[in-house]
């Protein structure tokens, strides 16, 4: 019987995953493939394809943000991946942030989500010290939605302040212009460091020949206005001419391999070890019910080297693991929610996935001591919160999660955040959540990110509304109570859901667990290549 339960939770967990996967595949074709036809009959490669070339033979690309737009702006025939390929990739053996526009989604316009996601691509290149490589293919700003992209501080302009930032801390940036380049997105490729256009189909100008036309009544085609020859012969305002996408990514694989050498963080690395455990026990390990107890050290076993684990504090604060350990050689520190119910010393019963005040007090802690020892620190949520009611609030749990919040907010070693299943309220923050910086941020097919569970807010809500109705005399029956717990339950359960997350960037990632220790140890190369680790600084902590 328990082989049977084991594998129809397998089973479960495997569907789950396929149809992700599935969904995946349908992002990945970006417009669909009559657009990529196009492309092709221009001459032209689409953005992976691009990217498939630029890269080392057999290096994986370490994609981010690739659910980016699902579902957001389906009136308007939606934005798959957000009209932009992002990751990271060995070019010529060196770590790279690739920007690739994907013209087969609205000819690689802008929408609201695609200027964050791009934003997201810089801010990982700054903290990680990484090459930026730009395939730009764009036809600007999506007009309909101008007003959600333009003039804000995190919108389309701040992507040209990024560069001028960027260039400034000595991050390499290429761009090559590989099809349309308009208007205020020309600044792009020109504010990197060098540009690389396409005969034929690269152009870049403030305005095209309509805009031209009709602004000041000159007549001139897109070719003579910002074609290959004009920029590379005539205005000098590119740096290399291509024939075409094949030559111009060779060129750029050719620039990066004869970079200067950069300096390391020096993190500490050794030769790696398996896990005692295959990640395929994940799926043995991990309920289904997401308010069912499991030992979170189980899943530790499958993702840290074997026998690395050197746990700090074990008997106290048990609902939070902390502890040194190693991952695929790279040594780390780890804070994880501990989903088994424990008891204390005293006999007191304590919840898996609720942080208590000594669980607070041991985390801060321990977080100093790896910023004292400069180990980067691996966080893994399935949190529901703080412990509330009478006893956590006069044993002062605000201030012992204050002392947690302020010591995880102020740590400078790298962070990076795997949400396992539910990252609820205080808790998402109080265990790096996407507000508090973290390098990179994974997230499972299981996971949830929310104020509550969908329960507790859909009974919540629903008692909120009925007691509305009932205030402004209307008869609530028992049926009309349950269509609105049913209706409230869908929509929060929705919200919930990791692809809503996803979509709009509060994870980098949706993860196969299997992936893990290896997204881990990406994420810790590219980390190392920057040097730079600033003091450690706590400011006022309540004690």
């Amino acid at each position: 019987m328990a082989n049977s339960n084991a594998s129809n939770k397998e089973n479960w967990l495997n569907e789950l995953l396929d149809n992700l996967r599935a969904q995946e595949h349908e992002i990945m074709l970006g417009g669909g493939q009559k657009r990529i036809d196009k492309e092709h009959a221009k001459g032209k490669l689409t953005a992976r394809e691009r990217i498939d070339l630029l890269l080392d033979e057999d290096s994986d690309f370490f994609e981010l943000g690739l659910w980016a737009g699902y579902e957001m702006y389906e009136d308007v025939g939606g934005c798959p991946g957000g009209g932009v390929v992002t990751g990271v990739g060995k070019v010529e053996g060196r770590d790279c942030m690739i920007v690739a526009n994907d013209a087969t989604v609205k000819a690689g316009a802008w929408f609201p989500i695609t200027a964050k996601k791009n934003l997201r691509a810089q801010e990982i290149a700054i903290e990680n010290h990484i090459p930026l490589i730009y395939l730009v293919d764009s036809a600007g700003v999506f007009l309909p939605m101008q007003d959600e992209i333009f003039p804000d501080k995190d919108h389309f302009g701040r992507m040209f302040r990024n560069n001028a930032v960027i260039s400034a801390k000595g991050i390499p940036q290429i761009a090559a212009i590989m099809g349309s380049c308009v208007a205020g997105g020309a600044y792009l490729p020109i504010m990197s460091d060098e540009a690389l256009i396409v005969d034929g189909t690269g152009s870049v100008f403030l305005a095209g020949s309509y805009l031209v036309k009709a602004a000041i009544g000159e007549s001139v085609d897109n070719e003579t206005l910002g074609g290959a020859t004009t920029h590379t012969e005539i205005s000098g305002v590119t740096d290399y001419k291509m024939k075409d996408d094949e030559e111009c990514l060779e060129t750029i694989r050719d620039l990066v391999g004869k970079l200067g050498p950069h300096k390391t963080a020096g993190f500490n690395r050794k030769d790696a070890k398996l896990p005692s455990r295959s990640s395929a026990e994940i799926f043995d390990i991990l309920p289904e019910s997401r308010t069912s107890p499991y030992d979170m050290n189980e899943l530790l076993e499958c993702i840290i080297d074997e026998d690395s684990f050197t746990e700090f504090k074990k008997g106290y604060g048990q609902s939070l693991i902390t502890g040194y350990a190693r991952i695929d050689g790279w040594s780390v520190g780890i804070v994880a929610n501990q989903r088994a119910v424990s008891r204390t010393k005293k006999g007191e019963m304590q919840i898996g996935g609720v942080i208590y005040s000594d669980s607070a007090d041991k985390a801060a802690r321990f977080i100093m001591n790896c910023n004292q020892k400069k180990i980067p620190l691996i966080f893994f949520q399935d949190v529901t919160g703080f412990m509330i009611g009478k006893r956590s609030e006069h044993g002062g749990i605000i201030k012992d999660g204050a002392k947690m919040v302020n010591a995880m907010s102020n740590s400078t070693v790298p962070k990076i955040t795997v949400v396992v299943g539910n990252s609820y309220g205080a808790g998402n923050y109080a265990m790096c959540g996407r507000a508090y910086d973290p390098r990179f941020m994974f997230a499972w097919p299981t996971a949830n990110i929310a104020v509550m569970s969908g329960a507790s807010a859909a009974k919540t809500l629903t008692q909120i509304k009925i007691a509305t109705m009932k205030k402004k005399g209307e008869e609530v029956s028992e049926e009309k109570q349950n269509e609105l717990m049913e209706e409230i339950t869908n929509r929060y359960n929705k919200q919930t859901d990791v692809r809503y997350a996803a979509s709009r960037l509060w994870v980098d990632a949706i993860i196969h667990p299997a992936e893990t220790r290896d997204r881990i140890s990406n994420a810790l190369e590219c980390a190392n290549l920057n040097p730079d680790i600033e003091e450690f600084k706590t400011g006022v902590i309540q004690t």
